[in-house]
């Protein structure tokens, strides 16, 4: 069996190591690199026959890989060592969004160091039809699509909307459940997305204020992720339909 190729969510992490030691390579003798491997071998992402390989996310391969962050970056003065496209986007990530990916690389490691992300299961949507995940990982679109299908949290929602008498309807393109469907088959249905992701957001407890009603077109596409880019808010996406922005507040 091959070893697998790196995920976004072990790029994160490899990243962050990087970026925390200015960009700079670390050694296999480095105690961060045998921390990182470890941890990287434990990630709940690739099955136990790739994760039982000797090879496997070892300290020489985490070492390796902090060498292409470091050689591949845009101010490195040397030559670049080969590296996949994924390791080439997630540096350019790193660049324009450094704050935001070390914040997710933070996620990540309190997820697994808490035991929450091991007991996760896979979520539908987590990776896209194209097999591509958010920048952020893996793990942590799923972390955020579990906990936006928590019927519990999805009822308080819906009650908030229809306390403030505001219609129950996208936030995004305005689809109307019940007006289209029917109140018999619509009526109440709705779901909800976290306007900020949890990894930026932190570890408080979500407030109904941080959750945005969506019709599942809207609610993929702010999840989907392209080249560079992982989530968008509910704002941004409707801006990018042409919708204004009065008519979407509830």
């Amino acid at each position: 069996m091959r070893i697998p190729v790196w995920t976004e969510d072990e790029l994160v992490l490899a990243g962050a190591l990087v970026v925390r030691n200015g960009w700079r390579e670390l050694r296999t003798h480095d105690p961060e690199v045998r921390e990182l491997s470890g941890l990287l071998r434990s990630l709940p992402i690739h099955g136990a026959e790739a994760r039982g390989l000797p090879e496997f996310r070892s300290f020489g391969s985490v070492s390796r890989k902090t060498t292409d962050f470091m050689t591949n970056h845009p101010l490195y003065p040397g030559k670049p060592t080969r590296c996949g496209a994924p390791t080439l986007l997630m540096i350019e990530a790193f660049t324009r969004r450094e704050t935001e990916l070390l914040q997710a690389a933070q996620a990540i490691e309190e997820g697994i160091g808490s035991g929450e992300l091991q007991l996760l299961a896979p979520q539908p949507d987590e990776v896209d039809e194209t097999g591509a995940t958010a920048i952020e990982g893996r793990l942590l679109v799923r972390r955020a699509l579990a906990r936006e299908r928590d019927p519990k949290l999805r009822a308080l929602k819906i009650a908030q909307v229809r306390r403030s008498g505001a219609p129950l309807q996208c936030e995004v393109c305005d689809f109307d459940f019940a007006r289209t469907y029917g109140r018999d088959l619509g009526d109440g249905y709705i779901e909800v997305h976290h306007v900020i992701p949890l990894h930026v957001a932190g570890a408080r407890k979500t407030s109904l204020d941080d959750l945005a009603c969506l019709c599942a077109n809207c609610h993929r596409m702010c999840h989907r992720s392209l080249p560079g880019e992982s989530w968008r808010t509910p704002a941004s996406l409707r801006e990018r339909i042409g919708k204004p922005a009065s008519s979407a507040a509830h």
